[in-house]
């Protein structure tokens, strides 16, 4: 497995400096996207400019005499209008604000300004002493033009995509390691073999791989001293077990009813040494290959149904899947064994595709018509040597259904006991397709 995303050589390694360089790259750009737009917007000095000269002529206006008034309105377009022929004024940011608040700063702030482009481009000014009248000022649409708008605009789109890319370019690098680490953590739980990179991925991420690294070494490790003490017990116990047996049987003609005890008790030591083996092993081991798991069914099956039906098989067509061939045998075994025991007749296996929150699954079910279980103990039966109730279960080790728990979780399946309408249990295997 690969580590994280490559960097340059000359690229700090920790998350602390690639993000204060992240940053500091956004705010040189942003700069540099202002000045630019500073620079191509000169226009905002000529609209000052502009409202300045306005309020320079409103202000002579007001100064000069009636004649001189009457002289200016007919060089310049001016006219006193009055207030219910003013239309509302427009906002054109920032090319409105600086019309409106310089023109405030130089004829006062009770002064009331409206400005408008579209149509007949003009600015009206109202001051207490002009009554109810209002001073209508023709307007040059140039320096005010409604379309420089969308450069603010187009600014801020830029600005907000820089920002964007940088977030996303800062949340990949930091997510991407991090997806690898839980999928390494998946693969461990499954008993897979994992080593991560820290080669080419940040400081503090290399850090954590080698925890992890270290830490998936000693857990392969303990697994495999527990499968070397578990293969040595069995195999020390199998010794005197057999000469028991051997021993049991030279004295069956004296004993015949003690020494067939005493063999029934051996062979249960030995299918539960057996059942402890299989639980330590788990299949993990075993390869991973594209199954027809309804081949894998007839097979189990086969053997159960030589002279007589005793298990009825009602599989639809359904995709191959990856599994672990032996694996799942047992594990078919074991339910199917189990139905037998506790179920009595009736006992199917189903195969079909469904779907579950837009995922489809592939579901295995077992059915029997039992006296099914109770409801607090469907997760408990899935426990290590944990035993039903008398309904369910009165001999053997507790490990059966624990050992198909184990193995299903290993191919990233899960497993669950549901009691059967009019009666039975149902155990369904569900595998992701």
């Amino acid at each position: 497995m690969k580590g994280g995303p490559g960097w340059h050589p000359l690229l700090p390694r920790s998350f602390f400096a690639r993000t204060i360089l992240l940053v500091l790259l956004v705010t040189l750009f942003s700069k540099l996207l202002t000045m630019f737009y500073l620079m191509s917007n000169e226009d905002l000095l000529v609209d000052r400019q502009y409202s300045h000269g306005t309020a320079m002529l409103i202000g002579s206006y007001w100064a000069a005499g009636p004649e001189t008034r009457a002289d200016i309105e007919k060089m310049t377009g001016m006219m006193l209008v009055p207030h219910y022929q003013v239309p509302p004024g427009e906002v054109h940011w920032p090319y409105t604000g600086i019309f409106t608040n310089q023109l405030r700063a130089e004829l006062g702030d009770r002064t009331e300004v409206r400005v408008r482009i579209q149509g007949e481009p003009s600015i009206w000014v109202h001051q207490p002493a002009y009554q109810d009248n209002w001073l209508k000022v023709p307007l040059y649409a140039h320096p005010l033009r409604g379309q420089r708008i969308w450069m603010v605009v187009l600014w801020f789109v830029l600005i907000g995509i820089l920002s964007t890319a940088a977030a996303w370019i800062f949340v990949r690098q930091l997510n991407k390691p991090l997806k690898k680490l839980e999928q390494a953590a998946r693969r461990i739980g499954r008993g897979q073999s994992v080593r991560l990179l820290d080669t080419n991925c940040p400081a503090e991420i290399a850090e954590v791989y080698r925890a992890f690294n270290q830490m998936a070494q000693d857990v392969e490790q303990a697994n495999r001293d527990r499968s070397m003490l578990l293969a040595g017990v069995s195999h020390d116990l199998r010794t005197p077990l057999t000469r028991m047996r051997l021993s049991t049987e030279l004295l069956s003609s004296a004993e015949p009813d003690l020494t067939e005890g005493m063999i029934r008790d051996i062979e249960d030591m030995d299918a539960i040494l057996d059942q402890f083996m299989a639980f330590m092993r788990d299949g993990s081991t075993e390869a991973v290959e594209p199954e027809d798991i309804n081949d894998i069914i007839m097979e189990v099956v086969a053997p159960l149904n030589t002279g007589e039906e005793k298990v009825r098989l009602c599989l639809e067509p359904v995709p191959k899947i990856k599994l672990r061939r032996l694996s799942i045998k047992r594990v078919m075994s074991n339910l199917i064994d189990n139905a037998l025991h506790h179920g009595g007749s009736g006992i199917e296996v189903c195969t079909y595709v469904t779907r579950a929150a837009a995922q489809p699954y592939l579901v295995v079910a077992v059915l029997d018509r039992g006296p099914g279980i109770d409801p607090t103990e469907c997760e408990s039966l899935f426990v290590p040597f944990t035993r039903g109730d008398r309904a369910r279960t009165t001999t053997g080790t507790g490990l059966g259904l624990a050992i198909v728990k184990r193995i299903a979780e290993t191919h990233g399946a899960t497993v669950q006991l549901l009691n059967r309408s009019g009666g039975g249990t149902e155990a369904r295997l569900s595998f992701p397709i």
